[in-house]
Parts: structure tokens; C-alpha cells; sequence
């Protein structure tokens, strides 16, 4: 029995282990930078796992054989964190990322001698490792009742004053982008149903985005912007404007990542609307 359940352990540690992504991202000779067709096939890596439940991200720098160990070893690491740097510009959030590395040189294991510039080029390089969080198990699933919060339509058609801030709570963003996920569409349609009928306050719409560095906005990877919340703010503001809400009832603003929830970081991806003005009856 022991070995049985040992087995199915094993068994499901490995069907774990393939659902794993990995990249890797090169670099020029003694350089930490970048480049751009390195950077756009990392994009395109980040954006495959907006849809994923992400337990852990492992960043490890290298470099190739040439130059003392103590340089490679510096240069592996600001390789590796050049990385981490992209990945926070783009909404992964930083307590998702456990590792990051710099291993240094990898020895040259020459195979054939004409091949030996091309095997110190692939050497110089980022490897990324993104582990996906086990599945749940049904019975694992809390169960608790938690008593319902009115939701942003209600919200709107209540007693509001000046100051008051409404939260859209399931407007959510895909990760680097202004455009909201498709389930959110109809709960946006609500909200702006309520606006539209509700003449009489004034507001600013607030955009946010997530997992920053040092409080900035992060990029736009459609326009390639470092704008995003503003673009998310404006993009809801266009939306209320083709719904029938009056534009000089309404203003936008990006505030960075200056606000954080400090909760799950895809909502931190959000948008707001600050009440700014209420007609007396």
C-alpha cells in the first residue's frame, strides 16, 4: 500500500513538472541590456500566462566562459535582474518571482570547433522558470459564508457624497493591457446604465495597474507606453462617453501603482471613480 501511494505521488509530481513554462532570453557579449527581439519574445512569453495560476517564477543569469569568475558572476546577475525589471513593468508581481539568480560562466562543452562562437552565444542567457500552482481539490475549497457587498450599480444609485470612492471590483484587465477581459463587459454595460441615469454626481475616473517597481506606471504593450493606468482609465471613460454618459460629468487619471490593495495583484488591475461633485436636490 505504501509503495502504491508513493507511486501515485511521484506520478503526480511529474504530470506537475510538465505544466511548467520556461524561456530563455539571450544577451550581446558583456551586456545586461536587453535587446528588442529578446524583449518582444518575452512579452509574448508573459502574455501566455495572464490565464495561469502562477505558484513561483525562477529567474537564473549566465554568461559564457570568457572573463573571471567574480565579472561573470556580476554580469549573470544584473542579467537576471534586467529580467525580473521587465516582468514587474508588465504586472507579474514581484512575490510571485522566488528567485533570482546570477550563476554565473557556463563551461564550454565544445562539440564540434566550428560551432564554438554560437555555443558561447546561446551561454549568454536568462533561463525563466514558471511553476503553476497545483490544482484544488474540491473538498479543499473554503466553504465559509461571506456576507455580499453591494455590487457597483447598487453602489452608484445610493447616498454618495463628495469624496466617496467606488471600487469596480470585477472590471478586471488583462495583464499589460488597457482592454478588459470579456467576462467583464456586461458588468461594465450595468455600470454605465446607472451613470447614465444618475445626473446629478460628478467624478474621476482612477486607473491603477499592479506589481510595479518603485510606484511607476507600467507599459502598455499595445502602444508601448509607460502609461497604463491612464490608458485604463481612459478607456473606461470612452466606454461611458459611447454609453450616453455626459463627458463634462466625468474626467480621467492614471495613478500608477501609487495605491496598491495589497491583496491579489490582478486586482490591483483596476479602476475606480472618485465622486467629485453632488447636485443639491
Amino acid at each position: 500500500m505504501n509503495k502504491l501511494f508513493l507511486c501515485v505521488i511521484l506520478a503526480f509530481q511529474w504530470v506537475y513538472a510538465q505544466n511548467e513554462l520556461t524561456h530563455e532570453v539571450y544577451f550581446e557579449t558583456d551586456k545586461f541590456d536587453v535587446v528588442t527581439t529578446e524583449e518582444n519574445r518575452l512579452l509574448l512569453f508573459i502574455s501566455k500566462l495572464s490565464d495561469m495560476d502562477i505558484e513561483s517564477i525562477s529567474i537564473y543569469g549566465f554568461c559564457d566562459d570568457i572573463g573571471a569568475s567574480e565579472y561573470n558572476l556580476k554580469l549573470s546577475q544584473d542579467r537576471a535582474n534586467a529580467i525580473k525589471a521587465i516582468f514587474a513593468n508588465n504586472e507579474i508581481s514581484e512575490s510571485l518571482i522566488t528567485n533570482v539568480d546570477g550563476k554565473g560562466e557556463v563551461l564550454l562543452k565544445i562539440v564540434d570547433e566550428t560551432d564554438v562562437l554560437k555555443i558561447r552565444g546561446l551561454n549568454r542567457k536568462v533561463e525563466i522558470i514558471v511553476k503553476p500552482k497545483p490544482p484544488i481539490k474540491v473538498e479543499d475549497t473554503p466553504t465559509e459564508i461571506v456576507e455580499q457587498k453591494k455590487d457597483v450599480p447598487e453602489q452608484i444609485k445610493g447616498k454618495l457624497k463628495v469624496g466617496d470612492k467606488i471600487v469596480f471590483e470585477n472590471i478586471l484587465f488583462k495583464t499589460g493591457y488597457s482592454t478588459i477581459m470579456p467576462e467583464s463587459k456586461k458588468i461594465l454595460e450595468n455600470i454605465s446604465k446607472s451613470l447614465v441615469e444618475r445626473t446629478d454626481i460628478y467624478f474621476t475616473i482612477q486607473g491603477h495597474v499592479c506589481c510595479t517597481q518603485y510606484s511607476r506606471d507600467a507599459v502598455d504593450r499595445k502602444t508601448k507606453q509607460r502609461n497604463l493606468s491612464v490608458a485604463r482609465a481612459k478607456f473606461v471613460y470612452d466606454y461611458f462617453v459611447k454609453k450616453g454618459v455626459n463627458p463634462k460629468r466625468m474626467k480621467y487619471v492614471g495613478l500608477r501603482r501609487l495605491f496598491p490593495l495589497g491583496g491579489d495583484p490582478k486586482d490591483d488591475r483596476r479602476v475606480e471613480i472618485l465622486i467629485t461633485y453632488v447636485k443639491e436636490p
